[in-house]
């Protein structure tokens, strides 16, 4: 029975209000401040055969394959045995998955004995165990990089409180209170998902409620398709490249041709560079994440819910093999590079069809610093995601020190480290003055951090981008500054490579500087009050 438009749109409301309030309950639940301050996770309510309806907005990177990895999971298990108490937990990249720090968590939704939907909660963890603590750049295969949950089937109680599997992962954990306490607070989001969907299956029945779900999903296809109308049809190339891949190879590059015909597009990365021995893969599912958050970025309007019918017009394709489609078991910890490299890809591609509607090349790079150090205490990490300065758009200079869009995470406080960390003290967290590449529109400023260590023997590992080539400008715009990561070791100054393991000593300051933006359009065209208001507030050097 279907609902008439006014109960539509409270019911609809009301899901995405829920996968709201599970974004909440997850960031404030959670033990670790890469989720409990960067926010690094993501919450979404699914139908009973697994498609994504709501979901908080968070982390675009995990929240467009939510369905990809549920149906691995619906492959190998029976939907119809599910019980109360059993859930999915994924973290298996060749099965669907992101990177494995990456867990998934899936909880069938009960009303009235039947199956009425699923929560949905992905948390970036810690630590996973592998071959070094919270980042292995030296991994050689995924098994390096941390345990696996190859699409499992568990029961709450049976397996996880207190039982075998909560029992096997903490003994395979550096900080087991840290990971388990945030595995935790996916169950109690996932609860809260569980509680709304079920108020709304008492107002409405589950026939309505069903409907209701199954329209949503078919508003955001039309929504996608009437945007992909007013593109103009054809076929639309452009390409982008990582520096290198960690062990002396590079660039990598990216390709891809975007072809548009009537309301539907395909977005094919034929072309782009055979996977790599470092931890620089992408799984596919990544791969398809990117490139629709490209698309539907750039073609449709914020106001369309991100759920599963935004993908039904558009199809990914990408060679096995490649830096976009690996082979097991290649490892992929630092997949989000690539990641980029093929959202600014289709980014460029499109600025041929709707050049109004892009903008430039930003840092587009998820720079992983990680610093660890086991004290009389066990091991104490600190992992962090930075992103840089934005790319300029045609009526907006790009926003200054943020993360990039796909991973999108929160800053981690200094105040935060401070309490939670006490090996090492951040001592400048500043914006790297006249980074932005020029135009009619300036790109985002880079930021750099700069710590002090207080102990010896604390490694830092990190992964990177943006060392050699730089955001580029677009329409005559120019390019944004590169990053660099530096030791100041007494009267030496160490360089170090955007990819690496180093060990540091009490005393060492460690600068992690990100890159910048590029610009839009020519810089003789900036107005003269953008340029004064810029030097006033000692952004940018005046011209």
């Amino acid at each position: 029975m279907a609902l008439d438009p006014l109960e539509q749109a409270v019911v609809a409301q009301s899901l995405i209000a829920a996968a709201q309030e599970m974004g909440v309950k997850l960031i404030r639940s959670a033990h670790s401040p890469i989720v409990r301050e960067a926010e690094d996770c993501s919450a979404a309510l699914m139908t009973a055969d697994g498609n994504v309806v709501a979901q908080a907005e968070l982390i675009p990177m995990q929240l467009g394959s939510i369905t990809h990895t549920f149906r691995h999971c619906a492959e190998r298990h029976d939907l119809e045995a599910l019980e109360e108490g059993d859930f999915f937990i994924t973290n298996d990249a060749y099965l669907g998955g992101q990177h494995i720090q990456d867990i998934f968590l899936f909880s069938p939704i009960f009303f009235q004995g039947q199956r009425i939907g699923f929560s949905a909660t992905v948390v970036h963890h810690i630590d996973l165990g592998g071959g070094a603590p919270g980042l292995n750049p030296n991994a050689t295969d995924i098994h390096s990089e941390g345990i696996l949950f190859p699409a499992l089937k568990l029961n709450r109680d049976r397996d996880w409180t207190r039982g075998p599997w909560e029992t096997f992962v903490r003994a395979n954990v550096r900080m087991p209170d840290a990971t388990l306490g945030d595995i935790d607070a996916q169950f109690a989001a996932n609860a809260v998902g569980a509680e709304r969907l079920i108020s709304l299956a008492k107002k409405y029945g589950v026939s309505k409620l069903a409907e209701a779900m199954k329209e949503m999903l078919d508003y955001s296809e039309r929504r996608v398709r009437n945007a992909l109308r007013s593109a103009p049809d054809g076929v639309y190339e452009g390409e982008d490249a990582i520096d290198d891949d960690g062990q002396g190879s590079g660039p990598i590059l990216v390709k891809v041709s975007v072809t548009i015909s009537g309301d539907s597009m395909n977005i094919d990365f034929s072309g782009t560079s055979p996977q790599v021995k470092s931890n620089m893969n992408n799984p596919f599912a990544s791969t398809v994440s990117s490139a629709i958050a490209a698309a539907k970025s750039v073609l449709t309007n914020p106001d369309i819910p991100f759920n599963d019918g935004c993908s039904r017009a558009i199809t990914v394709t990408a060679p096995e093999g490649s830096i976009l489609n690996p082979r097991y078991p290649a490892p992929v910890r630092a997949r989000l590079l690539p990641s980029y490299r093929a959202f600014d890809a289709v980014m460029k591609a499109l600025s041929k069809a709707t050049p109004e509607r892009v903008i430039a090349t930003g840092t587009d790079t998820t720079t992983a610093c990680c610093l660890s150090w086991l004290g009389p205490k066990g091991y104490d990490i600190y992992l962090e995601i930075f992103g840089g300065g934005y790319g300029a758009g045609p009526r907006n200079d790009g926003v200054d020190g943020v993360d990039s869009p796909l991973s999108n995470c929160a800053n981690i406080p200094v105040e935060a480290t401070d309490m939670d960390h006490s090996f090492f003290r951040c001592v400048d967290y500043s914006f790297v003055t006249g980074s932005g590449g020029r135009g009619r529109r300036r790109g985002g400023l880079a930021f750099r951090k700069v710590y002090e260590i207080l102990e010896n023997g604390v490694t830092f590992a990190t992964y990177g981008d943006r060392f050699k080539i730089a955001a580029d400008g677009i329409f005559g715009g120019e390019p944004g500054s590169k990053a660099c990561n530096q030791v100041i070791r007494g009267e030496e100054i160490i360089d170090l490579p955007s990819k690496c393991q180093f060990t540091l000593k009490k005393g060492d300051r460690l600068i992690v500087q990100t890159a910048a933006g590029g610009g839009y359009g020519p810089r003789q065209e900036r107005p003269n009050a953008l340029i004064a208001r810029d030097s006033e507030d000692g952004l940018m050097a005046a011209e």
